[in-house]
């Protein structure tokens, strides 16, 4: 009696296989390329205050950290002036060499130093070729890396040398941002820089508003090297180096 259980269940009972599939149909060439979107949007924002002349004098860079009192919710760090050699310093990842120089001058600062200074350099709120920033977080909570959330507010007040009188020029500085935004982050930056500018005006040795210009060298324009911390880029005609506050020695 043939096992006819044992052949396969289906199979052709000659034992031969079947034939081959037949080959699928080219498919159509589409007319646009399917694409997958990536966006990423960054909003940044910073505002400055009005300048504030402060008598000159050895000890008013030291006052620089108390004008964050009642403001500061973290440790406050006083930035200075970058060194002369560092003159193409930016926070601009696609220029590597200025890129390289800004964290060889910076990197050392703490995670909340860093971002404020990435933001308020990026926006030209603040110069560290010869502004001392004595800066840190105002509003808002850090990541578990130690970094500001995209609305936490960053600042602090900048300072630099009247080139013509000595005295020192200090202005409330605020910056914020990242991915996203938050409604109500103008207004509290807003009500931060005020309370900053009233302590600075309150401040000892404060002589009122200004209106000095930032200083800074006219790209192919003359000028002069300080004889006391070697800053390139002093005006002929200035009285005090802008980065030191040093009196000038004119021939």
């Amino acid at each position: 009696m043939p096992l006819e259980f044992l052949r396969r269940k289906g199979g052709d009972p000659s034992g031969s296989k079947g034939a081959a599939p037949a080959a699928p149909p080219p498919q159509p060439v589409p007319e646009e390329a399917v694409a997958e979107d990536h966006q990423l949007r960054l909003n940044y924002g910073a505002k400055t205050s009005n300048g504030v002349r402060l008598q000159g004098g050895p000890n008013v860079l030291a006052a620089l950290p108390r004008m964050l009192d009642g403001l500061a919710i973290s440790d406050i760090e006083v930035i200075q002036p970058r060194e002369t050699t560092l003159t193409i310093a930016s926070p601009s990842i696609i220029r590597t060499q200025e890129a390289a120089e800004w964290l060889h001058a910076h990197g050392d600062a703490s995670p909340v130093s860093r971002h404020a200074l990435y933001v308020l350099e990026l926006l030209d709120a603040i110069d560290l070729t010869y502004d001392t920033f004595a800066g840190a977080m105002l509003d808002g909570d850090v990541d578990p890396a130690g970094y500001p959330e995209y609305s936490a507010i960053v600042g602090g007040v900048a300072a630099h040398w009247d080139e013509s009188t000595g005295d020192l020029i200090v202005r409330a500085v605020v910056g914020w941002g990242g991915r996203g935004a938050r409604g109500d982050t103008d207004r509290t930056a807003n009500r931060l820089l005020g309370r900053m500018l009233a302590n600075i005006l309150e401040s000892s040795g404060s002589l009122g508003l200004t209106a000095v210009d930032r200083p800074g060298a006219v790209p192919g324009g003359p000028s002069v090297t300080c004889q006391h911390c070697g800053y390139p880029n002093v005006h002929p005609r200035a009285v005090y180096c802008p980065k030191c506050g040093m009196r000038m020695l004119h021939a």
